[in-house]
């Protein structure tokens, strides 16, 4: 993997849960087709084993309960990686999805400071893809909207 994203070994129930709590928060301004594949591909990456639209279909999974399947710092971490960049999958992050991901990070005991850096962290992500793009306007268009 990478360093922005290390490599966690997932039991199917952290994985699992994982997932519901990334539909929980891409469900707080209706779930888009960006959201969903990113979703649909941590998924198969995290070796999901039963179909996805049973995960679709559950209720969304509760900040303790979330907190309760995830056992390592690691797994928490990437939770909360995870969720960031999903919040910016459609390109725009809603304060709902914004208070969920809050839920989540204090259910999983991540402070603020932490929230703020690993926000930060995933917002560098972003923008590094972005450097082969040679219209400049571009790039600082979406530096503008990302706050940067």
């Amino acid at each position: 993997m990478s360093e922005f994203f290390p490599e966690v070994k997932l039991e199917r129930s952290a994985a699992e849960a994982i997932a519901r709590g990334l539909y929980a928060v891409a469900r707080c301004d209706g779930v888009h087709e960006r959201e969903a594949g990113l979703i649909a591909s941590f998924w198969i990456d995290a070796g999901g084993g039963g179909p996805l639209s049973d995960l679709e279909r559950a209720e969304s999974i509760k900040p303790a309960d979330l907190a309760a399947a995830l056992h390592s710092d690691a797994e928490r971490q990437m939770f909360v990686k995870t969720a960031l960049l999903l919040t910016w999958a459609d390109g725009q992050v809603s304060d709902a999805e914004r208070k969920a991901v809050q839920a989540f990070a204090t259910a999983l005991q991540i402070d603020a400071a932490a929230l703020a850096q690993q926000e930060a962290s995933v917002k560098d992500f972003l923008l590094g893809q972005l450097v082969h793009v040679q219209n400049t306007d571009a790039v600082r268009e979406v530096a503008n909207k990302m706050k940067l």
